[in-house]
């Protein structure tokens, strides 16, 4: 199989070059995306990216800490498949499940709530690649625990700066 025949639809060659192409100048890995979510009524939102559009929130949508927890688990199937890929690996089966819990007491302003947000994560990969060897199979572990840029985010303090700008 050459490089240039995709494997878990992945194009083996291009991320290759591309990866060659960041080692040699790590600027080129650089991302600063900037989204903007406009409120649509009630919990809905919309959100906006370089022309593309989704929703969250509201009726029959992901709601915002529900999109948190699948952000993790599509950035690690994302991870997974090109380094199962770049190893030949051919993928059956992956999905990943993430669970969570967090309490809305301070969501909803109660007074002497705990904090709003996850107070603990945990995530279940499974994947049925055939032929993989343990060796593989480690190696595509440690992928998510080192290089998932989702996992890493959700691992470590991040500063946060809020511009309140309110027309009256």
């Amino acid at each position: 199989m050459s490089e240039h025949t995709p494997i878990n639809g992945v194009q083996v060659g291009e991320l290759l070059e591309f990866k060659n192409i960041c080692a040699q100048h790590p600027e080129k890995a650089d991302r600063n995306p900037a989204l903007v979510a406009h409120w649509e009524g009630g919990s809905r939102s919309r959100i906006e990216f370089k022309g593309m559009t989704m929703h969250l929130g509201g009726d029959g949508e992901f709601n915002p800490m529900q999109m948190f927890l699948a952000t993790l688990a599509a950035c690690d199937v994302d991870l997974i498949a090109m380094h199962a890929s770049f190893l030949g690996l051919k993928i059956e089966s992956l999905s990943v499940e993430a669970t969570g819990h967090f309490n809305v007491r301070s969501y909803l302003g109660l007074d002497g709530a705990p904090g709003s947000g996850y107070d603990g994560i945990s995530y279940t990969v499974r994947i049925s690649a055939p032929g993989a060897t343990p060796e593989q199979i480690a190696s595509l572990r440690e992928r998510c625990e080192r290089s998932s840029p989702v996992g890493d985010s959700m691992s470590r303090a991040i500063p946060l700066k809020l511009e309140f700008a309110a027309n009256q």
